[in-house]
């Protein structure tokens, strides 16, 4: 929600596992997917699935995501639609990327960490502490 402002005057679509998000976007898109991750297997792939459902519907220019696996499908998905995609990794990963991060390295246009130590070791860009 913090980068709402820079995309003033765009469409802009907003997806979450959380349905209670869609409050805070009022007047805008808003798609919920199924949560998961490493350990629940289905769910993750039931959200992989649901996330390339949304942006064949959408037809995004740009993806942006600010981590976690929905993002990840949704850069790399993004691509199938020929999207430019931005992965922000979380402020949270001050030692280490997250390894939603570390899968999009390969997928998204571009990629930041919030941390200069953590941007250059894993070859990303830094822009700043906190975004």
């Amino acid at each position: 929600m913090r980068l709402r402002p820079a995309f003033a005057g765009c469409h802009i679509s907003f997806a979450s596992v959380d349905r209670d998000s869609a409050r805070d976007v009022e007047g805008h898109r808003f798609f919920s997917v199924p949560d998961g991750n490493r350990d629940t297997k289905l769910h993750l792939l039931w959200m992989a699935l649901k996330v390339l459902v949304i942006l064949l519907i959408v037809r995004p220019q740009v993806v942006v995501s600010t981590g976690a696996a929905p993002g990840y499908f949704a850069c790399r998905f993004g691509k199938l639609v020929g999207a430019k995609s931005l992965f922000i990794d979380s402020v949270a990963n001050a030692e280490d990327m997250s390894l939603s991060a570390k899968l999009a390295t390969s997928h998204a246009s571009r990629v930041f960490s919030q941390w200069p130590r953590v941007a250059e070791k894993f070859g990303v860009e830094c822009h700043g502490s906190v975004l």
